[in-house]
This record gives structure tokens, C-alpha cells and sequence, in this order.
């Protein structure tokens, strides 16, 4: 063939394929959805809170059919910035995290967790089982451990309840609630604080509780307004559904914590006890 031929033949196949290729519509990409990410105070060393709260994601996002990442935070300041920063779009917060995150943030409760089918909770001040101290008033010039410094319910508690910090010999933050059962029961702390269900699930190891602060308000859910707007009454809705004595959800709510038995709607004036309650220790 011809070297004229050849060329010519070459450039209609090459103008058929552009040809055939502009006729041919694009396909449409279809959008990736992105994940939200749901992130929680630290109440327990962050694997440990991942362990927790892994049912409980995984539940939310089949409800809400989305993915959702897990990010536990290594304390309650992180927890509250992730959130305002747009890292976390839901949260579990302590009251006064939730607090400080909807003054600073316009963070949204949207549910609270039931503790024995109450929208409450107790602290509580404990010692070893072998100690002699009975009572707040014996802890005078004795060694206190609390868990994260900003956590100024556990504060409020001790001191409401007669024991002001200048009379302990000492005291430190441990960050985690788990460490300061650990503490007291290994010895380095005559006493320390935290949640009821933590200080019954210490019992057995030989924990004893000595005082229980008054019913506070609980811990809650939050979101920020990244959340898709369709999406928010389902995931409130997913909440309220779980149950503990629903087979398919009683294993979401035990591993978030053994004592809850379900989720109530939040109202906005909900935690004024709490922010009353810490008023004095805010700076």
C-alpha cells in the first residue's frame, strides 16, 4: 500500500475514535458520601472507650445509612475542640463538656442517656474496703484522685458534700475514671472519685463507696449543624429506639455503660442544675 494510503487511513481511524468518543456521553461519577464522625469524652483510656462505643456506631450508621467513624478523644479539652474545629459531628459529652461545647460552639443535644430509667446520674467517692474511713468528714488530710481536671462536677461533689480540697493532704487528676479506681485500690490514694456503675464494677476488687452525690444530670448526645438536616430526626429517632430489654439493642446500650437502660429526648434547659452546680469553679 501506498505510503499516501496508509496515512490516510490512519487519520480516518484516528477521527472515528474522537469521533466515537464525543458521541459517547461521560458517565456520571457518582458523589462519595462522606463519613460523619462521632466522638466521646474521655471517661476511660481511649481503646477502651472505642470498645464502648463501636456497637453503638455501628448501629447509627446503618440507621442512618452512612458510614460513621469512631474517634475517641485522649481527654474532655479534646473532645470539646474536635467538635468545634468540625473533626466530630456527633458527640458524647458529660454534662459540663456538653456545656462548655454549646456556649462555644452551638453544640445541639438531641438525647440523654437513661441510667436505671432515669435521666441521671451519681458520682461517687470511694475507698478500699479495708480502709477505716466511713465518711467524707474521715478523709481530712488524707490523698484524693480524681479523673480529668476539667470534669468539675467530681469537685463540686466533694466540696458540696463538706470536704473542701485545702483539707486533703493531696490530691491529682488521672485523667481516666478506670485509673482512679485503680489508684485507690492499689494504695497510691486513700480516696478518689467517679461514676456509680464504675465504682459497682470495682465492688468485687474491693472498692467501697462512702458517698454519693445528689442525681445529676446525665451524659448526652450532641451534634453540631454539619449534620444533614433530613438526617436529624433519624439518628434522634435511632436513639429513642434503643432499649435494654430489646434483645437487638441490649448489647449497644450495656457496652456503652452497664447501667443505662435507653435514651430520652434533650431539652435545651435541661443541665441549668449543672451549670449552677459548677458555677463557683469556673474561671
Amino acid at each position: 500500500m501506498p505510503n499516501h494510503s496508509r496515512s490516510t487511513a490512519l487519520i480516518l481511524r484516528i477521527l472515528i475514535f474522537l469521533l466515537a468518543s464525543w458521541m459517547v456521553p461521560a458517565l456520571k461519577a457518582e458523589p462519595i458520601a462522606q463519613p460523619l464522625v462521632l466522638g466521646t469524652v474521655a471517661t476511660d483510656i481511649p481503646s477502651a472507650m472505642a470498645r464502648h462505643l463501636a456497637p453503638l456506631t455501628n448501629y447509627l450508621s446503618t440507621q442512618l445509612e452512612m458510614p460513621i467513624q469512631l474517634r475517641p478523644a485522649p481527654n474532655m479539652r479534646a473532645s470539646i475542640e474536635d467538635f468545634g474545629s468540625g473533626v466530630t459531628q456527633i458527640t458524647y459529652l458529660t454534662p459540663v463538656a456538653f456545656l462548655e461545647t454549646r456556649e462555644r460552639f452551638g453544640a445541639i443535644a438531641i438525647a440523654l442517656p437513661l441510667t436505671d430509667g432515669q435521666p441521671t446520674f451519681r458520682l461517687a467517692i470511694v475507698v478500699r474496703k479495708s480502709s477505716p474511713v466511713k465518711q467524707l468528714k474521715d478523709l481530712v488530710g488524707r490523698s484524693f484522685a480524681f479523673g480529668d481536671e476539667k470534669s468539675l462536677l467530681q469537685r463540686a461533689t466533694l466540696e458540696s458534700g463538706g470536704l473542701p480540697l485545702a483539707q486533703l493532704s493531696h490530691y491529682a487528676y488521672l485523667k481516666y475514671l478506670d485509673n482512679v479506681a485503680k489508684a485507690v485500690l492499689n494504695g497510691d490514694f486513700d480516696a478518689g472519685i467517679m461514676k456509680e456503675s464504675i465504682a459497682h464494677k470495682f465492688a468485687s476488687k474491693g472498692l467501697r463507696i462512702i458517698h454519693l452525690s445528689p442525681p445529676l444530670p446525665t451524659f448526652v448526645i450532641a451534634i453540631n449543624r454539619q449534620i444533614p438536616a433530613e438526617k436529624i430526626p433519624v439518628l434522634r429517632n435511632a436513639l429513642l429506639k434503643l432499649n435494654v430489654h430489646e434483645k437487638t439493642t441490649h448489647a449497644i446500650l450495656t457496652a456503652l455503660d452497664p447501667s443505662y437502660t435507653g435514651f430520652t429526648p434533650a431539652t435545651e434547659n435541661y443541665f441549668q442544675s449543672t451549670k449552677t452546680l459548677i458555677a463557683p469553679y469556673r474561671k
